[in-house]
Order: structure tokens, then C-alpha cells, then sequence
């Protein structure tokens, strides 16, 4: 009787590769069952494990892969693993892409237990200063990220994943979303561009998500899309939106089209909480060259924070492409402040730090604003109905700036919720 011979593999190989592993499965005949019939014996399973932490954590893997086999119905299967010290959730991806790339049908999922650590919830109006980006289908990059202390963690599913790994990435996204600690770290993840982007929703929305960016964006229509599929999967897993436990939205701009039509998409949606700027396309979009001067973007860029602000969200600005330059970084986060942005994307963990420190109220804005909250606060005691701070009148918008700014210094921990009592 003639076999038939099934094979795949997921994952990366080669003596670089850290944090990592490599799957090949062969299957022989059919080489699976429906879990209901198959037997507690895997003797049909012929594991070949390579693993560099074998020592301390090869019974371990051994079983977490025959575990896996039993799950998937696996049987008369050669299995070899090259493992460069992947951690579970990196091994239970890479294993179940390999299988389903044998199986495209194949609907189980296997999840590991949502890690408790990570059910902090996020909010419309948390500070955004720093996003870093990390690559979908690198999760060497993934487990430290958070050790960083980013605002933010984008794990992305677009541009910094190839075509061949799309598949790859969904399953590592949402293994890492359940199982890595982020240290309070808001976990975003950025999709493909609609209407592809869609399919990636359904690794993402039930497991553990805040943020969804929104790559390329043009139009409400998009916005109105994604929400019908996002409100669709949380009614199918049961996920409540009260208290704060909301999934919101960040558009990304990144066209001419979508220049124009930013207040339209930030006003799309109760759950956008933010729109972004992507300076890569819309540069090649309106056919010229980014520079780090910035005058090609000028008009993008103040279009972008009118038309956030409109919307009454938060404005971020594009990433900075030369991780070295520093100075150069903290002038362009310091320009990006004095156009109205509240946040910058990172490519890199050094960023982070000036990105923070760039973003956060001077000391001279903080004791200006200290002035004019506390002498709008005495001449509303008093009953006055006009406000003065020495040779000058303060309105109520020159107020309203003030308490921002004392906002974003308490949030920055830069003065205390008490400042008032330590005057």
C-alpha cells in the first residue's frame, strides 16, 4: 500500500536564531484523528528534540509537544524541533502553524492560560508618549519590551512582517498577548490594511488586546468596517466593553486621501482613541523624499493634530527612522510638542527615554501653569469674574492649557496629585 507523506515546517533555524524555535512535521497515511478517538498511547509520535536549554528544560518541551499532538490528533507523525531557547508560547505557535499549514481547514486553537499579570485595563485619554514597534514574527523582541516602560507595545501584524510569515505572526501576536508580561505596558497591535486586516481580528479581539492601529486609513467607511467586526467578535466570545474594558481604535494617516479626510475618520467612532501619522507613504504618496527637517510634512502633520483635536483625541506623530541620532530625535519630539502631538511612534527601546523626557512639561511651563491655576482658583474664591497674573489677564483657555500642563506633569510624576499643599 502506497503512503502518503504530509510535511511542514514553522519557524526559524540557524545558529543566530535566539528565543526562538523550528518545527518540522512529517505525517505518514493520514496522519491525524479526531481527538475524541484517539488513544492515550503517542508511541505512533517519533520526536527528534534539539534544544539548547535540554538540560534543564527538555522533559519539559517533551511533553508540552506530545501534549500538542494529542490536542491536534496527531499520530504516525515525525517531529523534529530545533529549539534556541523559545519560550512556551513561541513553541505552541510555531507547532500549530505547522500543523495547520498541513491542515488550512483546521479551526482548534491551542491556547495557553491567559497570563494574569496582563488584565490591567486602558482608557480613552491614557498617556501615549512612546509606542514601540515590534515585528509580529520576531519574538525575541517581545518578552523585555515591556521592561522598557513604553506607553505602549504595537505588535505588528503590516509592513515589518513578510507575505510568507502573515500567517506565522497572527499566531505569535496571539500567543504573546495571552502569555507575555508587557509591565503595564498598553498592548496594541497594528493590523493589515483593510479589508486583509479584518482576518487578523480574530486572533487578536478575545485575546487580551487595548488598542487596534489602523494602517492606511481613508475614509469613515473603513472605521465603520472594522467596529462591525471587532462588535461581532466580542459578542461571539462574550466580551464586555464596562468598566474600561473597552477595545479602541488608532487610525494611521499615511495618504494624501487620508490627509483630507482625517477629520472624518477621528470622528468616526466613540472607540477611536487616537489618530496617527505615518510619514513613510504619505511622502511617497505626494511624491517626494522625507527629510528630518520636515517642511514636505508640514501641512500633513498640522491637518492631522486639527483635526484630532476636533474629534477631541490625541494626536501622534510618525516615528524617527535614525535610531542614533538622539539629539535629533529630541528636537523632533520637541518640534512634534510645540505642533499639538502628544505622542511619538519608537523603532528602537533606546528612544523611548527622550521621547519621555521631550514630551513631559519644562519646569518653567509647570511653575507658570502652577501661577495661573492658583490665581484662578483665588479670584473664582473671591467672585471675581476677570483674572489677572501680574501686567497680564488670563481667559479661560489660557486656564485650560495650564491644567494640561499640571495634568501631564503629575502623569510625567514629575510634581505630586498635592502640589497644591506643597505651594
Amino acid at each position: 500500500m502506497k503512503q502518503n507523506i504530509k510535511k511542514s515546517s514553522a519557524g526559524k533555524r540557524g545558529e543566530s536564531i535566539r528565543s526562538d524555535c523550528y518545527f518540522e512535521i512529517e505525517l505518514k497515511n493520514s496522519g491525524r484523528q479526531t481527538p475524541a478517538s484517539l488513544p492515550d498511547s503517542t508511541s505512533g509520535i517519533k520526536l527528534n528534540i534539539k534544544s539548547k536549554v535540554q538540560s534543564m528544560y527538555g522533559e519539559s518541551i517533551k511533553e508540552m509537544v506530545l501534549d500538542m499532538c494529542k490536542f491536534f490528533g496527531l499520530k504516525d507523525a515525525k517531529i523534529l524541533l530545533e529549539d534556541h531557547g523559545a519560550l512556551p508560547f513561541v513553541i505552541a505557535a510555531r507547532f500549530e502553524l505547522a500543523v495547520k499549514r498541513i491542515f488550512p481547514d483546521l479551526e482548534k486553537e491551542y491556547l495557553l492560560p491567559l497570563n494574569q499579570k496582563n488584565k490591567y485595563l486602558t482608557s480613552r485619554d491614557k498617556l501615549r508618549r512612546s509606542r514601540l514597534y515590534l515585528p509580529g514574527n520576531e519574538p525575541k523582541f517581545f518578552v523585555n519590551a515591556g521592561l522598557h516602560s513604553p506607553d505602549g507595545i504595537i505588535l505588528d501584524l503590516e509592513d515589518s512582517v513578510a507575505l510568507t510569515e502573515k500567517d506565522a505572526a497572527q499566531l505569535l501576536v496571539r500567543n504573546a498577548l495571552r502569555s507575555v508580561d508587557f509591565y503595564g505596558a498598553e498592548r496594541m497591535v497594528r493590523i493589515n490594511q483593510l479589508p486583509k486586516g479584518l482576518e487578523d481580528l480574530k486572533f487578536i479581539i478575545p485575546h487580551n488586546v487595548n488598542v487596534i492601529l489602523i494602517p492606511k486609513c481613508e475614509s469613515a467607511e473603513q472605521i465603520h468596517l472594522l467596529e462591525k467586526e471587532v462588535e461581532k467578535l466580542k459578542k461571539l466570545h462574550k466580551i464586555q466593553s464596562a468598566n474600561g474594558g473597552e477595545i479602541y481604535f488608532m487610525p494611521i494617516i499615511e495618504s494624501a486621501l487620508g490627509v483630507i479626510k482625517a477629520f472624518e475618520i477621528a470622528s468616526a467612532s466613540k472607540n477611536i482613541c487616537a489618530l496617527a501619522v505615518g510619514l513613510e507613504d504619505y511622502t511617497a504618496d505626494i511624491g517626494t523624499q522625507r527629510t528630518n527637517e520636515g517642511r514636505e510634512s508640514i501641512f500633513a502633520r498640522q491637518m492631522l493634530v486639527n483635526a484630532a483635536k476636533a474629534a477631541g483625541i490625541q494626536a501622534i506623530d510618525t516615528v524617527f527612522s535614525d535610531i542614533a541620532d538622539m539629539d535629533a530625535l529630541r528636537q523632533s519630539v520637541i518640534e512634534a510638542k510645540s505642533l499639538g502631538f502628544e505622542g511619538k511612534g519608537c523603532i528602537h527601546p533606546r528612544q523611548i527615554k527622550v521621547v519621555h523626557e521631550a514630551f513631559a512639561p519644562t519646569s518653567e511651563e509647570i511653575e507658570k501653569a502652577k501661577k495661573i491655576v492658583l490665581a484662578f482658583g483665588e479670584a473664582e474664591k473671591k467672585g471675581l469674574g476677570v483674572v489677572s497674573l501680574g501686567s497680564k489677564m488670563i481667559d479661560p483657555p489660557v486656564v485650560k492649557r495650564a491644567l494640561r500642563t499640571i495634568d501631564l506633569a503629575i502623569m510625567n510624576k514629575i510634581i505630586s496629585e498635592n502640589w497644591r499643599k506643597e505651594q
